[in-house]
């Protein structure tokens, strides 16, 4: 990737938006590119917090495994989004691991040098608060979920969350992630996150083609999602 790439694939991302000229080509100074295969690990639960990435493009999934084996994500990541922030800041290892999920390009910023820029441009400073704050509000959000609300109530507000990403509030989406994987992120089985899907599209909130989902009845979709019944 050319630096004139980087350096707008910088700016892109909203942890770099507000940053002039000058610091965005200092954070590319420090940063090391990285290009990564489809299932490359960029860390291990456990591993030493010595930095962390923004994706320039691509996407990654961070996860925890259990004993058995089995996976449990917790965040799908996209570009412009930093991955392993959190860890690097509290001075702790890395409490989850890191995958991409497709070919991806990454710039990985080192802890020591990255620190000394906070220090030097109050306008990162302050992005970095409002990363971690917005990472307070998913995690908070996503416990809340997975605690107080039924899988269906889940699933509409994930959906609710992709149309307000989306650009315009659409109604058609495509899932960014695979079925198996959307389930994981959801805390239930992929059978019982198929059986919600057939129920929702014969309850005409929505229709399924693939992995592309067209919402039907997106006040009824709201409703799911804040009571978690379907008529």
């Amino acid at each position: 990737m050319q630096t004139e790439d980087v350096l707008k694939s910088l700016r892109d991302a909203s942890l770099f938006s507000d940053l002039d000229a000058p610091s965005l080509a200092s954070l590319a100074d420090i940063g090391r590119l990285r290009e990564s295969l489809r299932g490359e690990m960029l860390f291990q639960e456990g591993d030493g917090a010595e930095g962390f990435f923004v994706l320039l493009s691509g996407r990654v999934k961070v996860f925890k495994s259990t004993a058995e084996g089995k996976e449990k994500i917790l965040h799908i990541l996209g570009q412009g989004e930093p991955v392993g922030e959190v860890p690097m800041f509290a001075g702790i290892p890395y409490p989850a691991s890191a995958q991409t999920l497709e070919q991806s390009q990454l710039i990985f910023l080192p802890k020591k040098a990255f620190v000394e820029k906070l220090a030097d441009t109050p306008d990162l400073a302050l992005s970095m608060l409002a990363v971690l704050s917005r990472r307070l509000r998913l995690f908070t959000t996503q416990i809340e979920h997975l605690t107080l609300k039924e899988v269906p109530a889940r699933f509409a507000a994930y959906l609710q969350t992709l149309r307000e990403e989306s650009a315009g509030n659409e109604a058609s989406l495509v899932l960014p992630v695979s079925k198996a994987q959307l389930a994981s992120l959801l805390g239930t089985s992929p059978e019982t996150l198929s059986r919600i899907l057939s129920r929702m599209a014969a309850a005409g909130y929505l229709e399924v083609r693939g992995s592309s989902i067209e919402i039907c009845d997106p006040e009824g979709l709201a409703m799911v999602a804040e009571e978690g019944k379907m008529e």
